[in-house]
């Protein structure tokens, strides 16, 4: 029942080790290239290859990791002949047109920043800092062979993961990225973009991101991201961010846009203010850069995180667009009138349990107050032990056309499997799955598909060239199916995910996500043992309807 598994983003971290303040917007991440093949090209032995410490099986521990894969990586390429097949190859890669302008950034900020000692760029000297032609262009004659170790790395990325790609493509499974909304202060975008971003003459910024006081942090949350300069960008067509997007979704069958109320809005804090309750609401730029990167990509796999202070004018932009919308279950006992109710859901949206923000469902309960506890087991009819299967059959049985669980919710695991503390910079995104899922618990959820209408539709061949941002005969389209003039939608493929059609055509993608783990719906189907308008709670009124 399973049809596509979600991920996080994929780009190299640094401070924090946070995949949402990466070093990069358009490179891998080297910490997850697999050393096997390495093996198998005679470039590494298996004693070599072996981890020198097992360490904890369910934490990473990215002290020791970074440069355990980096000195191997290292020796790899120093063991690569000059008549290697595979020189020819990277050498394809480098020259490749997806791909030349942002390698070559890249392995150029990679290279300074491990040459002044991984410093951020904004402590580098003044002509490097600022770009100046003529230092660059020295710099980079000075440290090619370094500079050739990082498009070394970055071909391994992109080879092991169109693999992956490939082999999940085998069996039906699409993969769902995440597109964070800004890059990081410290990255290869911004110091090779400043334009792009409300800095001053020196590179430092003038204004930086974050969220006001929200249910995650009582002073909000300070990201310290650089903000666009959406205005300029728009002179030049949204080019740039447009590039950004076709980078993902060469890497991704579908993206989900984090903070997509930053397109309607975005919280800006002055550049050094203590917390984000200093920022203050500045409009954002809407759907053009969509209708901008429409004309260059054709149809966009998109779905809107929609969380936090969601206003009308946000929730119209998103319709106009024709992105799904997300819907949380751990929001949804609130308030007896949340919109995260599972029988609120609209069809239009993916629906999780929890999120990477998110405890697991069983911890999240224990830390809720009686009232609220009460609520959610009284929605599921379940209890503490179960919450984490009650919840997801809350979401299975929903009329969301995507329901969504994070692997921690799927094998009941508690606080300790967390990943994310949002506020919070130290000790996170270390969780490691250290023992794959059973026969049983595959099992369990299929029958859970079955019940919901959501075994998994015939699989169909996605494109998997890592140079193509969409395959031609995949531009299915998010857009609007009501007859609504604001319609964007393509003809070959009308929208995806509706039901009313018995008989759909097939879709070379559907909607879905599962690192979290997704069940889909087929168009047409309806839960077996259920309403999808949720359970009846006898004389209980959740949401506004009584049993």
């Amino acid at each position: 029942g399973m049809a596509v598994w979600q991920l996080l983003p994929l780009g190299p971290t640094g401070y924090g080790d946070s995949p949402y303040s990466a070093l990069s917007s358009f490179a891998g991440n080297p910490l997850l290239i697999d050393l096997e093949p390495l093996v198998e090209a005679g470039l590494l032995t298996t004693a070599e290859a072996r981890p020198e410490a097992p360490g904890q099986r369910d934490r990473v521990d990215f002290a020791a990791v970074r440069p355990f894969k980096e000195r191997l990586l290292r020796r790899a390429w120093s063991r690569l002949s000059p008549r290697d097949p595979m020189r020819d190859a990277i050498e394809a890669f480098r020259r490749h047109p997806a791909q030349t302008a942002w390698l070559e950034e890249w392995a150029s900020f990679a290279t300074l920043k491990r040459s002044f000692d991984e410093r951020s760029w904004l402590d580098w000297p003044e002509d490097l800092r600022l770009r100046d032609p003529v230092a660059l262009a020295a710099a980079q004659r000075e440290l090619g062979e370094e500079i050739d170790y990082h498009v070394f790395e970055q071909f391994l990325f992109a080879s092991q993961w169109d693999g992956l790609r490939r082999h999940a493509a085998a069996r039906g499974i699409e993969i769902l990225g995440d597109l964070p909304f800004y890059p990081a202060l410290d990255s290869a975008d911004v110091w090779a973009h400043r334009e792009h971003f409300e800095l001053d003459p020196a590179g430092r910024p003038v204004l930086v991101a974050g969220v006001p006081p929200d249910d995650f942090s009582d002073s909000g949350q300070l990201w310290g991201n650089p903000i666009y300069r959406w205005r300029h960008m728009g002179k030049g067509g949204y080019g740039w961010w447009t590039a950004r997007l076709a980078a993902a979704l060469t890497r991704f069958d579908r993206l989900r846009l984090d903070h997509f109320r930053g397109y309607a809005a975005y919280w800006a804090v002055p550049a050094g203010a203590k917390t984000a309750a200093a920022g203050r609401w500045v409009a954002g730029p809407g759907g053009r850069p969509f209708r901008a990167a429409r004309k260059q990509l054709g149809s966009l796999p998109l779905v809107a995180e929609d969380l936090g202070r969601i206003t009308p004018a946000v929730e119209r932009l998103r319709r106009r667009l024709g992105f799904p919308a997300t819907r949380v279950l751990q929001f949804a006992f609130d308030d007896p009138e949340s919109v995260h109710l599972p029988h609120r859901v609209p069809k239009d949206a993916v629906v999780y349990t929890g999120t990477h923000d998110n405890a697991p469902t069983r911890a999240w309960l224990a830390e809720l107050d009686s009232e609220r506890a009460s609520r959610c087991l009284a929605y599921t009819g379940g209890s503490t032990a179960t919450v984490h299967w009650d919840l997801l059959r809350s979401a299975v049985l929903s009329p969301a056309d995507d329901a969504v669980a994070p692997l921690q919710d799927l094998l009941g695991l508690g606080a300790a499997a967390r990943l994310n503390h949002p506020g919070r910079e130290s000790a996170q995104w270390c969780w490691r799955l250290d023992t794959p899922p059973g026969a049983h618990l595959a099992a369990r959820l299929r029958r859970l598909a079955a019940i919901g209408g959501r075994l998994a539709a015939a699989r169909i061949p996605i494109s998997t060239d890592p140079h193509r941002p969409r395959d031609v005969c995949a531009r299915t389209t998010l857009g609007r199916s009501d007859g609504d003039p604001r319609d964007e939608t393509e003809p070959a493929g009308g929208a995806v995910g509706r039901r009313r059609d018995p008989f759909p055509p097939r879709r070379p993608w559907r909607r879905g996500c599962g690192a979290l783990s997704v069940l889909r719906r087929r168009r047409g189907e309806t839960p077996r043992d259920g309403p999808q308008r949720g359970p009846k709670l006898g004389a209980l009124s959740l949401g506004g309807r009584a049993g």
